[in-house]
């Protein structure tokens, strides 16, 4: 399911510039990898004096190397390669035309000394944090304002350590929001690719407020029950593609947001034009993709296919409230396998948790022309659960060749459906009876969109790195 890019390394002589651009004979391998840019120049974290033996802390030396990289940003871009070691290291922010490429065997270690993470301010479209008033620590990997930024590897690693973190969440112990291993904000063109993402101490990618955006080929990993460790989460971004992911998490394996509350309202940021596509989730309490419950900005023109749902609390989930405001509307799904569920269908207008207590009564979600078809599901405790507003429906769901094998102890009655209008078409079990059956010919149903989206024909190039052994 992933399409990991291959990695090939020879040993060659051959003749290279090192940091400070002077020549030298020397062995190298040489590593290739797949990019929406390549660059000009390149050096290694060991240039600058960096220790990867898991103890000694390299936040300095990852700000330093990359500051002396930025220099190159209008003359073709540089690159920053992490070698094989264990990278002790807090918080650190990136630059524009710039790569940061992980070797397989090289892992970053996220610091769990408080120090080594700034507070920063709480995102305008949110007011708060999420966790508690206030401020945030700052992300692992960080960057904003930027354009021309790739993250990848050859299935390097980002640990997040986030043990630490979530004890002191459930404890109630935390002054500020906890970080996140990668968040890129007011940026465009970003590629986030080929690594794995562990334990991270709440959401794992986090690109908001930017545009073209790809994610492609991560393996993100988490307890069941590790708090909020969500696996990405697109929030108020505009032509983002997510792809070849394998997710496993405590939290929602994706979540589309855009702002809570009367701050996403304000802030007015949607998220659209979203291609989420070979995905695997195993997420026990939560959903395979949600969208929101954060969606006060708005979020239209998804479209997820070809995706596999293994032990998930539900599949595709709907998630907002009275005082969000903003709408979901124009999802497209497609091609969906899902196995051991609670429910295949989930969504809810009552699901509170609110940014403070100056929410507005009147901001009423608006959630419509909802699409489900082709998809396969078995072990399911519960079709459907779908709960609009009371006056305020969801309208326009819209349901076509489902087939739903119940559990051996699921409900009695597989669908429960309040304050929602639609149609189905080739559904089994039978589904409520606000969503009248068309008949098994009316395969006109919830038609996926035939054109494709500007981020799906951004092509990537391969690009090479070569390390050097004097």
């Amino acid at each position: 399911l992933m399409e990991v890019v291959s990695v090939v390394a020879v040993l060659v002589l051959l003749s290279a510039s090192n940091v400070d651009g002077r020549k030298s004979r020397h062995v190298s391998d040489c590593y290739e990898y797949a990019a929406i840019s390549c660059r000009a120049h390149s050096a290694s974290l060991a240039d600058f004096g960096g220790v990867g033996d898991g103890t000694t802390s390299n936040t300095k030396v990852f700000q330093a190397a990359i500051d002396h990289l930025s220099q190159f940003e209008s003359d073709g871009g540089s690159q920053l390669f992490v070698p094989p070691g264990k990278w002790l290291t807090g918080s650190f922010n990136l630059t524009s035309h710039f790569t940061l490429f992980l070797h397989k065997d090289a892992v970053l270690l996220a610091s769990q000394d408080e120090s080594e993470w700034t507070v920063i301010e709480p995102l305008p479209s949110y007011g708060r944090g999420r966790d508690a008033a206030g401020g945030r620590y700052i992300s692992l990997i960080f960057g904003t304002n930027l354009t021309d930024v790739v993250i990848t590897g050859d299935n390097g690693t980002l640990d997040g350590q986030g043990a630490l973190w979530w004890d002191k969440f459930h404890k109630g112990q935390l002054q500020y929001t906890r970080p996140y291993l990668i968040e890129i904000m007011f940026s465009d063109s970003i590629q986030i690719s080929n690594l794995t993402l562990l334990n991270s101490p709440s959401w794992n990618v986090h690109p908001i407020y930017s545009s073209n955006v790809i994610v492609q080929g991560l393996t993100i990993l988490a307890p069941v029950t590790s708090p909020n460790t969500d696996g990405i989460n697109p929030d108020s971004c505009t032509n983002t593609r997510i792809e070849d992911c394998y997710i496993v998490s405590g939290d929602d394996c994706i979540a589309v947001k855009s702002g809570w509350d009367e701050y996403g309202i304000a802030f007015g940021m949607p998220t659209k034009q979203l291609v989420i596509r070979r995905l695997t989730c195993i997420s026990p309490f939560s959903a395979m993709i949600a969208l929101g419950s954060e969606m006060s900005g708005g979020i239209e023109d998804v479209r997820g296919e070809d995706l596999l749902a293994i032990n998930t609390e539900s599949g595709v989930r709907i998630k907002t409230a009275i005082g969000r405001g903003g709408y979901v509307k124009d999802i497209y799904v497609k091609g969906v396998t899902m196995k051991t569920m609670k429910w295949a269908f989930w969504m809810t207008g009552d699901y509170g948790s609110h940014a403070d207590n100056n929410w507005d009564p009147n901001a009423l979600p608006v959630i419509q022309n909802i699409n489900y078809r082709d998809m396969v599901a078995e072990n399911v405790t519960m079709a459907a659960r779908l709960d609009g507003i009371s006056g305020d429906p969801f309208t326009g769901i819209c349901l076509y060749n489902v087939t739903i094998e119940m559990a051996k102890k699921a409900k009695k009655l597989p669908w429960n459906c309040t304050n929602v209008e639609g149609i189905s078409s080739g559904v089994t079990p039978q589904p409520c009876d606000l969503l009248p059956d068309q008949g098994p010919e009316y395969s006109a149903a919830c038609n996926f969109p035939t054109e494709s989206l500007p981020i799906e024909n951004v092509e990537v190039q391969m690009c090479s790195y070569r390390s050097k052994y004097l």
